[in-house]
């Protein structure tokens, strides 16, 4: 295996360094997004001013897993987060109903900003306009797609995430700058089709697969999904963004 000797700055994209081996390695200052890290294992490091954000399932530090520690602690923070595990069509709707509260709090934290603040990313995130239209996407492809079956639900403005590969019919201009209100009312009839799904849900037919999906786009041609999974896949995009989105609100706020 080559040994590299300084790539300071350098940028890996779309690389797949699996297996790869780190020793003596300075990562101080690095940025990792949309990686993957599974079953990475850590000897001799030291950490400190380290911030994750992602989907932690496991996540042994010192022998102890902190993952449930992390999640019990979200928990106590966000009282309503217990409602996004919903496992029932009732506890879907009340999670719903939970989230529709939620966002309308933060979107009116938002109108409080200049609108060009809106467009500002902050740490090379989404900006908080193009949050809304990756959130309309979220909502047109798995419950638009996904459940009620429309091959081709998007909007001009819905945006996919990043990394997405370009595919038929699908979206996906970044550089797109709606105004708010042009960006929201997007988001609206996105979260209008999740509240439709969920009117005539049923315990009987959330784990009911529905026919293949039709035409290219996303999800993929072909996969029978079940309600349950589709709702699941947009309530953990809801939660995280408006996460996201609040936290770079304050930086906002404070002018940073």
């Amino acid at each position: 295996m080559a040994t590299i000797e300084d790539s300071r700055g350098t940028a890996f994209e779309d690389v797949d360094m699996t297996g790869s081996r780190f020793t003596r390695v300075d990562l101080t200052g690095s940025t990792f997004r949309a990686v993957g890290l599974y079953g990475v294992v850590m000897r001799d490091v030291e950490v400190s001013g380290t911030t994750i954000d992602g989907e932690i399932a496991s996540l042994v530090v010192n022998g102890v897993d902190v993952a449930p520690l992390v999640e019990a602690e979200l928990d106590r923070r966000h009282p309503e987060r217990a409602l996004f595990r919903a496992t029932t069509a009732d506890g879907f709707r009340a999670a719903w109903d939970a989230n529709e509260r939620l966002w309308a709090e933060t979107v009116d934290r938002a109108r409080r900003l200049p609108e060009e603040q809106l467009h500002e990313s902050v740490g090379e995130e989404w900006s908080f306009v193009q949050t809304l239209r990756h959130l309309a996407f979220a909502s047109q492809s798995w419950v638009g797609r996904g459940v009620l079956g429309d091959p081709s639900p998007w909007h001009p403005l819905s945006l996919p995430w990043d990394g997405m590969e370009p595919r038929e019919g699908v979206p996906h201009d970044r550089d797109a700058r709606p105004t708010l209100d042009d960006a929201l009312a997007v988001r609206l009839a996105g979260m209008a089709l999740v509240r439709r799904a969920l009117d005539g849900l049923t315990d009987e037919r959330l784990d009911l697969p529905g026919p293949p999906l039709v035409g290219p786009g996303w999800p993929d041609e072909g996969r029978e999904l079940t309600p349950q999974k589709c709702l699941r896949v947009v309530l953990n995009e809801e939660w995280w963004h408006r996460r996201y989105a609040e936290r770079d609100l304050a930086v906002l706020e404070s002018g940073g």
